[in-house]
């Protein structure tokens, strides 16, 4: 036996407290002009029938198997509690969260991620696991509201990171269409942001994506109620 063999068969890992892990998903999008993130009400205690953010533990395995990875769990949860594949969104590590007394239960850090949901997947969301229904609000109301556990830190610096992301990172196409106007691009920057964006400066910003390849012109237009809007899309694979 090497020195690493002979350690592990004497190591007794039950010697030492040690915390639950979970993940949690903020899972956002834009719907009706307005940023929206998925909350779900929850079915059982602790906070029955309080908001959340959608998550669960990571699944360990039993004996020696370590179960799966981190990401793995975020997949799975988003699976099981919306419905939702991982090829359909952006998904993102946010960080690690673990404050004494965050969960009533016992000693738990969560790994939050945060997961950009196109429009047109909206209507295919159904809450599942031990969730009841899911609300699409705005973060604002949620947080106004107050969510389970230590959730309101979790979106907060959620929020924080995507506009920080928004303009190093091509997020943004997750909450287009995949065919879009610069108006409907401009509406996710500026409700994401918060901040109001000037069409001539935006429309030059967009041009710009075109010339570094981020960006194609479409050879086609979208009607309008004033005249036809110009259609783009992402070049990279969403």
């Amino acid at each position: 036996m090497t020195d690493d063999q002979t350690f592990l068969a004497n190591y007794k890992p039950d010697a030492y407290p040690r915390p639950a892990v979970a993940v949690d998903l903020v899972v956002l999008t834009l719907w009706e002009r307005a940023l929206r993130l998925l909350a779900i009400a929850r079915n059982e205690p602790p906070f029955a029938g309080r908001w959340a953010l959608p998550g669960g533990f990571l699944r360990v395995g039993p004996g020696n198997s370590q179960g799966e990875d981190l990401e793995d769990a975020a997949l799975r949860e988003l699976a099981e509690e919306t419905g939702l594949e991982g090829k359909e969104v952006v998904l993102r590590q946010l960080g690690a969260f673990g404050a004494a007394n965050r969960d009533p239960r016992m000693r738990v850090i969560t790994v939050a991620y945060y997961a950009l949901v196109s429009p047109t997947l909206v209507p295919k969301v159904s809450p599942g696991g031990d969730a009841g229904d899911a609300f699409w609000i705005t973060p604002e109301a949620a947080l106004a509201k107050g969510l389970a556990f230590d959730h309101d830190t979790i979106v907060r610096s959620a929020l924080d990171r995507i506009r920080a992301d928004l303009d190093r990172d091509p997020i943004a196409f997750a909450l287009v269409p995949r065919e879009f106007t610069v108006q409907e691009l401009r509406e996710v920057h500026e409700q994401v942001t918060g901040t109001p964006q000037d069409p001539g400066n935006f429309r030059k910003r967009v041009l710009r994506m075109v010339d570094d390849g981020l960006v194609e012109a479409l050879p086609k237009k979208r009607k309008t109620a004033t005249k036809p809007a110009a259609l783009y899309r992402f070049k990279r694979q969403r």
